[in-house]
């Protein structure tokens, strides 16, 4: 945790905090990525809103790592994904699938993801958020305490 920055991290919450709320008063709808994603495929009614919401999520925080690359965690330079463990031997790619597959057959369980529960479900003290971002923390923290990953 060398690079925790309070501003950033309080800056970042805020902006999170504060898409949740325009959207769910703007469209009645809850800022949970994995069922904002998961009803594109096979297409929802309302998939324009959809769309719209995940190319700006991803166009947002294009724009700001380039904008302020200092405020990134690795400062100057760019963030890089965790690879696999060399002990591991694992490619890369396959590595990235199994981590996208284990993410999303976990939020499709959960009935929802960190963003859905973690910021939105918490907000309306919903009991099953609370107890969603118990387990989510828990096998956070026992995930790196077995891998060393941070």
């Amino acid at each position: 945790m060398e690079s925790f920055t309070p501003l950033t991290a309080a800056l970042g919450g805020t902006l999170i905090g504060l898409a949740a709320a325009v959207l769910w008063l703007g469209n009645g709808r809850i800022a949970g990525i994995s069922g904002i994603f998961g009803q594109l495929l096979p297409p929802a009614q309302t998939v324009l809103w959809r769309l719209v919401f995940l190319v700006c999520l991803v166009a947002a925080t294009f724009l700001a790592a380039r904008a302020f690359p200092q405020l990134g965690v690795g400062g100057v330079v760019p963030a890089e994904l965790v690879p696999p463990p060399a002990a591991w031997s694992v490619p890369v790619p396959v590595w990235l699938i199994a981590a996208g597959l284990l993410t999303g057959i976990g939020t499709r369980i959960g009935n929802g993801c960190t963003s859905g529960h973690g910021v939105c479900g918490l907000a309306r003290l919903s009991l099953r958020s609370l107890v969603a971002v118990a387990v989510f923390f828990s096998v956070a923290i026992l995930t790196v305490a077995v891998t060393g990953i941070v």
